[in-house]
């Protein structure tokens, strides 16, 4: 029996959360791991393409999905309003997802189940027809997530990319790692099991990790601590593999890179969106017709920018334009 049809998803609340009408929990089992839970979106009108959604570190699910301001910053809502249905999936250790050893956590784990996880949805989900488009969108970690994926399998039919390129600033990168520490000791976490190896972020640390300077909404942030998540640092090595050539230039699919202009994370590059495209460029095939795009005066987390309707609307743009 192949990988995909060992993946049965069930319609099942994780949780207690209240989901608009037009929305179902549903959970993926993925043999031997766990479970991933997941959230399926549907628009007002039929459509055949579907984006799959994961967060990247110190994020789950709110991050595509975010509760505050959803006419604002809720990236899921977005994507629903202009036509698209929408999966976005915990990973494996966040949210109702099955939490396992931190040390057993690996980007390459989330990419077997990202693949078992895209079989199912294009062979059909429980009372929804199967989707002949899909299209998987990554932050930051599961963005490489997404790369990987897509250049080795060669399932889906389009890859968003964000919080993502190949210029690396180490330097920003270091500092950001230097905000972790352990998740059983944060109060948010502390007597929940996490073990030692759970990473999250010191209280207070988001704004200058995430965000540019000035650029979000005081209640933005404050909901972006409540609802912060954990990782496990076994996540970076393999995952960081993305950004080695030449495995972005497998990807055989049409592809958008979305940055902020004030990514600590990204050296140079993220300046604009033709610096952008200029510096990425090298690193895609003719089949990528990469799209590139650059959100003025963000930081790492474009979802939660003062001005993130702009990215929705160039995605949007590169979604109806591709697809």
């Amino acid at each position: 029996m192949s990988s995909i049809l060992c993946l049965v998803p069930v319609v099942a609340h994780a949780d207690d959360t209240v989901l608009p009408n037009n929305c179902s929990a549903v959970t993926f089992p993925v043999p031997p791991t766990g479970n991933l839970a997941a959230t399926l979106c549907m628009p007002s009108t039929p459509t055949s393409t579907i984006m799959v959604l994961m967060p990247g570190s110190n994020y789950n699910h709110t991050y595509w999905d975010f509760p505050y301001a959803p006419e604002t910053y809720n990236f899921r809502r977005a994507m629903n309003a202009a036509g698209y249905a929408t999966l976005v999936v915990d990973r494996f250790g966040d949210g109702a997802s099955t939490r396992p050893p931190s040390a057993t956590l690996t980007a390459t784990g989330s990419v077997i189940a990202l693949h078992q996880l895209v079989g199912a949805v294009r062979q059909g989900l429980p009372g929804v027809q199967p989707f002949s488009k899909i299209i998987t969108g990554g932050h930051s970690l599961s963005s490489g997530v997404a790369v990987i994926e897509a250049s080795t399998n060669h399932d889906v039919d389009g890859v968003l990319l964000t919080g993502f390129s190949h210029a690396l600033n180490i330097v920003g990168t270091l500092g950001v790692v230097s905000t972790y520490y352990s998740a059983a000791g944060d109060p948010k976490f502390a007597g929940q099991g996490y073990d030692p190896g759970y990473l999250t972020t010191r209280p207070g640390t988001r704004a200058g990790d995430f965000y540019g300077a000035g650029d979000y909404d005081p209640a933005v942030l404050a909901t972006d601590e409540a609802t912060k998540e954990v990782f496990s640092l076994t996540e970076y090595p393999d995952g960081l593999t993305s950004t080695l050539p030449p495995t972005t230039n497998f990807i055989d699919v049409p592809v958008m890179v979305v940055n902020g202009s004030e990514d600590r994370l990204c050296l140079n590059a993220c300046a604009s969106t033709a610096t952008l495209a200029a510096e990425e460029a090298p690193y895609f095939g003719p089949a990528a017709k990469l799209r590139t795009f650059v959100l003025p005066g963000s930081g790492h987390s474009v979802n939660l920018a003062l001005n993130t309707g702009a990215y929705q609307a160039a995605v949007s743009d590169w979604m109806k334009s591709t697809f």
